[in-house]
């Protein structure tokens, strides 16, 4: 089979505005990059509010391997499957971050033919948005230093400080620096750090946002540290938010981009699921369910993480509710939840991962019963799919469905939309358009007013299936802080590794008999949520022996080679 990037290459693009005009989307409303991307302005709401709104399909998966499962391939996939039997749809996915395509992972535009094109305009920079993020973030860090460095009039207690400037990329040997060394001139010297630009308050912001407005308030209520009373110094006390704003004016309009069967693809925001909210920008949303009959849109990583998330913070958020969401699995990713395999990313595959082996999946197919249970629990109908590899055998499949369905899968599927684009899912979409059809009574995980202890203790136990929570005394002294300014009221995000429902990445299925130990808490008050540390997580990817941007360069007529 040809390489993701030859295929994208090789297709033939339709004129953003054309796809743009099938959506309903007037030429008044695009600010073109080029003819193949835009921005669409914000004041299309206007015009198309009162319209009745679309179904919203959530896509979320198993916790996956390192490898990925091939999530965005199902997203992608599902909305030219939709448009393939004659739904009116479109599909809503996150910018990825320049740290996975260079690092381990490489784009995330889908694959094969499911992908967002031109491919590598989705995953270099695109409009731009990732930047804007990166230099308001950086902003705020500056008037920070300097607001000390020129008297500290807020009283900054410099060891509250929990304000980081960042870089798309991932560079581990900016995870912990010191300032200010040089000289008088140079700034008050304080410890500090980057992080990767997608785990960025501001990008969290970005996807959390309704409109311009209410960015702008976000921004300001981001809070950098405390003074040395212990009261919250906020990003409009540091007369920074203002131009923050600015600086995102245009970041905060969504990216009209396009699949390779022509259909239309919003690609907005990029948070990262395993430290942020993990999801695409409720502003994308909003649009896209006015302008189509269906809206795809995708959670980032597994459904403990990403669809969690999706469900308790950006739905309460927004006011929107799913009609129905779909769990996508693998063959390779349940046999090795039976903790049997070990999946490497640069590493061959263990060749019992390639063959039939009924009794690895047997031991690994529980993590997909978790996770459909999860979903349940929100009253909507969940749609559990198999994304076919070319050495997964009909018995493995078949096996995997009847499982799916015997723990409360509506709808258990396979898919080929990797070889074969949209007609390879004809059978999910149709089990979506029914899954959509279905009763549903929506309902969160815990209200508004539990506390904070009650939150993540509902997540663990509930979603991760812990027995209970264990708090280090950091996190203690800050659920008390938290509590007294008044931030319990926030949802909960959890910092946690996508690789395992527990917080240690190498424990696999669904496991028993542990507790969630939770070493410290911070609160992200711009972006609404208050997030607690679940183990060893890192907000600065570093890179692998091997870089993913090793075998990505230029050839001698411009055209991008390598990238994958």
């Amino acid at each position: 089979m040809k390489s993701d990037l030859q295929i994208a290459q090789e297709a033939t693009l339709r004129p953003i505005t054309d796809v743009a005009e099938d959506v309903g989307v007037d030429g008044k409303y695009l600010e073109l990059y080029g003819p193949y991307k835009a921005k669409v302005s914000l004041e299309i709401l206007d015009e198309v509010g009162e319209r009745p709104q679309g179904r919203y399909i959530d896509v979320t998966a198993i916790n996956p391997t390192p490898l990925g499962e091939g999530k965005t391939v199902t997203t992608v996939g599902l909305g030219q499957a939709l448009g393939h039997i004659g739904k009116k749809v479109m599909t809503c996915i996150r910018q990825p971050s320049l740290g996975p395509v260079f690092g381990i992972k490489g784009g995330a535009a889908g694959g094969g033919y499911s992908q967002v094109i031109p491919m590598e305009d989705f995953n270099l920079h695109l409009t731009g948005d990732v930047h804007a993020v990166s230099i308001a973030n950086n902003l705020l860090a500056a008037y920070i230093d300097n607001h000390i460095y020129k008297g500290n009039d807020l009283d900054i207690d410099p060891h509250s400080i929990t304000w980081r400037r960042v870089v798309d990329l991932n560079d581990r040997a900016l995870r912990n620096i010191v300032l200010g060394l040089g000289g008088a001139m140079d700034g008050v010297p304080r410890e500090s750090g980057f992080d990767i630009s997608v785990a960025s308050e501001v990008m969290a912001v970005l996807a959390m946002a309704s409109d311009l407005q209410d960015m702008r308030q976000r921004l300001g209520r981001i809070v950098i540290g405390t003074n040395s009373s212990g009261e919250p110094v906020t990003a409009e006390q540091l007369k920074c938010a203002g131009a923050m704003a600015v600086l995102m004016k245009d970041a905060i309009k969504p990216n009209l981009m396009q699949n390779l069967e022509g259909g239309a693809v919003f690609v907005h925001g990029g948070p990262f699921a395993n430290i942020a909210q993990g999801n695409n920008s409720i502003i994308a949303d909003k649009v896209a369910l006015k302008l189509a009959d269906y809206v795809v849109t995708e959670s980032g990583f597994g459904a403990d993480m990403g669809a969690e998330k999706f469900l308790n913070i950006k739905c309460r958020a927004s006011g929107l509710r799913p009609d129905c969401v779909v769990v996508v699995a693998t063959v390779r990713a349940l046999k090795a939840h039976s903790g049997k395999f070990e999946v490497r990313p640069g590493m061959p595959l263990d060749e019992r991962l390639k063959t039939e082996d009924l009794d690895s999946l047997a031991e690994g197919v529980v993590n997909l019963e978790k996770h459909i249970e999860n979903m349940k629990r929100f009253g909507i109908p969940v749609v559990a799919v198999v994304n076919n590899f070319p050495t997964d055998t009909e018995a493995e499949h078949d096996f995997i469905k009847d499982r799916a369905r015997a723990a409360g899968a509506d709808f258990a599927v396979s898919h080929r939309v990797h070889a074969d684009g949209g007609s390879g899912g004809e059978e999910l979409a149709n089990a979506v358009v029914e899954a959509c059809e279905m009763p549903k009574e929506f309902k969160f995980l815990y209200p508004d007013d539990a506390s904070i202890k009650e939150k993540i203790e509902a997540i663990a136990t509930q979603i991760y299936g812990a027995d209970g929570v264990d708090y280090l005394p950091a996190a203690e002294a800050k659920v008390k802080l938290y509590s007294d300014l008044g931030y319990s009221e926030l949802p909960i995000c959890m910092a946690k590794t996508h690789l395992s429902l527990t917080h240690d990445p190498t424990i696999k299925g669904r496991p028993t008999g542990w507790r969630l130990p939770i070493r410290d808490i911070r609160a992200s008050v711009g972006a609404g949520f208050v997030y607690p540390l679940c183990g060893d997580m890192r907000t600065m990817p570093g890179l692998p022996k091997t870089p993913a941007g090793d075998a990505i360069d230029i050839d001698a007529n411009g055209n991008v080679v390598g990238l994958f």
